[in-house]
C-alpha cells in the first residue's frame, strides 16, 4: 500500500510539474503598464510601442532566455525523481563443469532494468531545485528591465523625430526667409543702394541656413532608421513610417511630485537583487549538506539466457535491492572552500543589493528632479516667445505702415522662428525626461 501511495506521489509531482513550468514566451504587459504611452494624444506612439513588443529581436533574447532558465529547472527538478533505465548485453562466459547435470550456456544474453533514486532525507536536491528556480525568476525580472528599456527608448527616438519634423518646418521657413532677402540685397546691389559686403553676407546667411537645415534633415533620417529597427522593421522603409505633430503632443496625466518607496523597491533591477541575495542563502544550505552523507536506493531486475528456463521466467531472472548511505572521507577541502565561496559570494550580492537600493532611490529622485526643473524652462520659454510674437505683430503693423522695411519685418520673423524652436526642444526634453522617469520607476507610473 505503501508503495503505491509513493508511486501515486510521485506521478502527481511529475503531473504538477507541467503546469508550474508551462512554456511562457511572451512579457506580461501589465508588468510593463503600455497603457502609459497612450496618454500622450498620439495613437502611433501606442501602435509603436505594442509593435516593439511583438517584433524586437534583442527583447525576444530575453524572452528566450527566460525559457532557457525554465527548462534547467525543469531538469534541475529531474534530479528529485527516480530513474529508471534498460540495458542490453551479450555476455560470454565460461565456466568450470562442477556439476554435470549442470548446464551453463556459454553466449548468453542479459537485459537489466535497472532504478536509481537518491532519497533526499536531507533536502538537498529540494534546494538545488530551489536555487535554479531563483536563477529562473531572477531571469525573469532581466526580461522586464529589458522591455522597460526597450520602450523608453522607441517613445524617446520617436519623440526626437517629433521634434526633428517641427525643427525642419521652422528651418525651411527661415531658409525662405534668407532668401527673399538675398533676392532684395540683389536688387538693392543693382539699384547701387548696398555694396557687395552687404550681398556676401546675406549670401553667407542663406548658405548657413541650408547647412543647418540638411544637417536637421541628416539627424532625422539617422533616427528614422534606428527607430524602425527598434520596432523590428527594416532600415530601408524608414522614411514610410507615419506619425504625429509634436504640437499636438503632450503627457494627458499627472506626473507626481513624489514617489512611494514601495514603488521604488519594486523595480526589477531591485527585486532582481532581493532574488539574488535569496539564491545566494538557498547555495550556503546546499553546501553546508554536501558534507553530510548522500542516501542512494538502486534496484535490478535482470533477465538473462545463462540459467535453463525461458527467458521471461523466473527461473531465469536475478533481483536485488541496494540500499545505503555514502559519505566522502576525503576530498582535498573542495567542500569546505565551495562553502566559504558560497558565504563570501553571498557578502558580495548582499552589498551590490544595498547598492542597487541606493542607486534606484538616486534614480527617480534625479529624474523629478529633472523634470521639475525642464518644465519651468519650457514654461519660461513659452513666456519669451509670448514676448517675441508681441514683436512680430508690432512689427507686421509697422510694416504696414511703411515705418520699417521687408528685411527688418523678415529678421523679426526668423527670431520668433528660432524661439519657437527654442520651445520645441524644451518641450521634447521634459518629454524624454518622462520616459526616464517611466524607466527608474518599473514602469509604475
Amino acid at each position: 500500500m505503501n508503495k503505491k501511495i509513493t508511486l501515486l506521489s510521485l506521478i502527481i509531482m511529475g503531473i504538477l510539474s507541467l503546469f508550474v513550468f508551462a512554456p511562457c514566451f511572451a512579457v506580461d504587459r501589465n508588468d510593463l503598464n503600455v497603457e502609459f504611452f497612450n496618454r500622450f494624444n498620439d495613437g502611433y506612439l501606442f501602435q509603436y510601442v505594442n509593435e516593439a513588443i511583438e517584433n524586437n529581436h534583442n527583447a525576444k533574447q530575453a524572452t528566450i532566455r527566460v525559457e532557457e532558465y525554465r527548462q534547467s529547472v525543469k531538469s534541475q527538478f529531474a534530479n528529485e525523481l527516480p530513474s529508471f533505465s534498460v540495458a542490453a548485453n551479450y555476455l560470454g562466459i565460461h565456466s568450470p563443469k562442477f556439476n554435470p547435470n549442470l548446464s551453463v550456456s556459454k553466449n548468453a544474453f542479459v537485459l537489466p532494468f535497472i532504478a536509481n533514486y537518491e532519497a533526499d532525507f536531507l533536502l538537498k536536491n529540494r534546494d538545488k531545485t530551489k536555487s535554479v528556480q531563483k536563477t529562473y525568476e531572477m531571469s525573469k525580472f532581466d526580461e522586464q528591465s529589458a522591455y522597460l528599456a526597450l520602450l523608453s527608448d522607441v517613445a524617446t527616438v520617436y519623440t526626437n523625430i517629433l521634434e526633428y519634423d517641427k525643427l525642419i518646418e521652422d528651418q525651411e521657413k527661415i531658409v525662405d526667409n534668407y532668401n527673399q532677402i538675398l533676392n532684395d540685397y540683389n536688387k538693392k546691389l543693382a539699384r547701387g543702394v548696398i555694396n557687395t559686403t552687404e550681398l556676401n553676407n546675406s549670401k553667407t546667411n542663406v548658405e548657413q541656413a541650408n547647412i543647418t537645415l540638411e544637417n536637421l534633415i541628416k539627424q532625422r533620417e539617422v533616427l528614422l532608421m534606428q527607430f524602425a529597427v527598434l520596432i523590428g522593421r527594416s532600415a530601408n522603409g524608414a522614411n514610410s513610417i507615419e506619425r504625429g505633430s509634436i504640437d499636438n503632443f503632450e503627457y494627458n496625466a499627472v506626473i507626481p511630485n513624489e514617489i512611494e518607496s514601495d514603488v521604488i523597491f519594486s523595480r526589477p533591477d531591485v527585486k532582481r537583487a532581493e532574488m539574488a541575495l535569496e539564491k545566494a542563502k538557498i547555495d550556503i544550505r546546499v553546501a553546508r549538506k554536501e558534507f553530510l552523507p548522500r542516501f542512494n536506493i538502486t534496484g535490478i531486475w535482470a533477465f538473462n539466457t545463462i540459467a535453463p528456463g525461458t527467458f521471461f521466467s523466473w527461473e531465469s531472472s536475478l533481483a536485488a535491492l541496494l540500499a545505503g548511505a555514502t559519505q566522502d572521507i576525503f576530498t582535498g577541502g573542495r567542500k569546505i572552500a565551495n562553502l566559504k565561496f558560497k558565504k563570501t559570494k553571498y557578502e558580495e550580492l548582499f552589498e551590490q543589493y544595498r547598492q542597487t537600493d541606493l542607486d534606484a532611490v538616486k534614480e527617480v529622485n534625479t529624474s523629478l528632479c529633472i523634470i521639475k526643473h525642464d518644465t519651468e524652462i519650457e514654461n519660461k520659454t513659452k513666456e519669451k516667445l509670448s514676448l517675441v510674437s508681441k514683436n512680430l505683430h508690432n512689427a507686421d503693423k509697422m510694416l504696414n505702415r511703411g515705418v520699417i522695411s521687408k528685411t527688418q519685418y523678415i529678421n523679426s520673423e526668423n527670431q520668433y522662428i528660432n524661439k519657437d524652436m527654442d520651445l520645441t526642444k524644451a518641450k521634447t526634453q521634459k518629454l524624454v525626461n518622462y520616459y526616464t522617469l517611466y524607466k527608474t520607476v518599473g514602469g509604475k507610473l
